[in-house]
């Protein structure tokens, strides 16, 4: 049955505390430490109030890992489908040879199975991390979309950010030179599209950012603006929303789990934007935009989503060079 309302889909990419710690480079992320158990029944529970299924993101590691198969099969329990997230969580994915992305791929998408006794259908590239190499195995997977591009110009102020609040090596910096991609990439489409790989196509679902501007509008920007004005961070969304509709986009959009952790939840991060912001105030915040994409979108999972759109025969089709 069609919805009534436009579609929108939503996604969390459940980066973990050492997932962060690694791609900042901080000292400790080896041990694995976790927050999985404080944030994953705070999301859940604010999703059972919309009644939204969604798709979150695992890394692969996370879901090797014993002490965190409870809070994976809570998710899974809810109702949520899985997405596969990497299994190391490397950024620098697109450096990877085919055999490489292969191992990568797999393993993670065996361990995210054996945990949740869900096989991922769409996949995420760490930091927005892509290559060709890495679709030709999802296409090999049969996978049914990646989700890999955020097409915004803003990503090397991101990357910069993370560089400006770390002490990389040069080794280290050049690791993470295509981290939250380059300029070129608010170029790319924000609609669904196929990428074209020889005799091959997998679909493509770009995190939506604001048409023409390309301006982030994933809640974690949201929250951000929020903490110089939460009434200019509520009309943007109401205007990011609004210009979708009019520019005929379906938007994909995207949380993380610190959208619902503060600093004294994981002071080891708080050097990120929003993080000093209250508990109590974050997750109001983040229940009134819910709210507001609730009135005007159908909210479901990137599978969901994928299987909803019509004539995707009719999308068009990019192609992407080999790294």
């Amino acid at each position: 049955m069609t919805p009534t309302k436009p579609i929108c889909s939503l996604s969390l990419d459940l980066d973990n505390q050492w997932s962060y710690m690694k791609t900042h480079g901080d000292t400790g992320w080896e041990t694995f430490p976790s927050y999985l158990d404080v944030v994953v029944p705070r999301f859940l529970e604010m999703l059972d109030e919309f009644g939204w299924k969604i798709t979150v993101f695992v890394v692969g590691q996370d879901a090797a890992l014993e002490k965190n198969r409870e809070a994976l099969q809570m998710i899974a329990a809810a109702g949520h489908e899985f997405g596969n997230h990497s299994f190391n969580h490397e950024p620098w994915l697109h450096l990877y040879s085919k055999q490489q992305a292969e191992d990568e791929i797999i393993s993670a998408e065996e361990a995210i199975e054996n945990a949740t006794g869900q096989r991922p259908r769409g996949f995420r590239g760490p930091g927005y991390s892509l290559s060709r190499e890495a679709l030709e195995v999802l296409a090999d997977r049969e996978y049914l979309f990646d989700a890999s591009t955020f097409p915004t110009y803003l990503g090397p102020l991101a990357r910069a950010y993370y560089f400006m609040t770390s002490d990389f090596s040069e080794e280290e910096k050049e690791k993470r030179q295509a981290m939250f991609g380059s300029p070129r990439d608010g170029l790319r489409p924000i609609r669904p599209y196929w990428w074209r790989l020889d005799q091959r196509t997998i679909l493509e679902i770009p995190v939506t950012t604001l048409p023409l501007l390309r301006l982030p509008i994933h809640f974690s920007y949201l929250l951000f603006i929020s903490t110089f004005s939460k009434m200019l961070a509520l009309q943007y969304f109401r205007v990011a929303l609004a210009l979708c509709r009019i520019a005929d986009v379906q938007p994909s959009l995207l949380l993380h789990p610190l959208d619902f952790l503060c600093s004294e939840d994981v002071p080891e991060l708080d050097f990120f934007p929003a993080m000093k912001i209250g508990l109590a105030h974050k997750l109001s915040f983040v229940c009134e935009t819910f709210s507001l994409l609730s009135r005007g979108h159908t909210v479901l999972g990137m599978a969901r989503y994928v299987e909803t759109l019509k004539d995707t025969s009719d999308f068009a089709t990019h192609s992407l060079e080999r790294s």
